[in-house]
């Protein structure tokens, strides 16, 4: 690949800039550690996707069709 082929972008979490090649195997973070902690924060709900929460109860689940 090409020097000028090579997509640069910054880790969600740190912002440290990298690579997206093999270099970073935990891409698109920089390493490890970012991954776990954006994992984290979504398992925290601290990252949420907007929009209207749905309300399902086990009932719900439960339903056969």
């Amino acid at each position: 690949m090409k020097e000028v082929d090579v997509i640069k972008l910054n880790c969600p979490t740190c912002k440290k800039q990298i690579l997206w090649n093999e270099d970073f195997p935990s891409r698109p973070f920089c390493c490890e550690r970012c991954r776990l902690i954006d994992l984290g924060e979504w398992a925290s709900e601290s990252h949420k996707i907007a929009g209207d929460s749905l309300d399902i109860t086990a009932e719900d689940l439960n339903e056969t069709n």
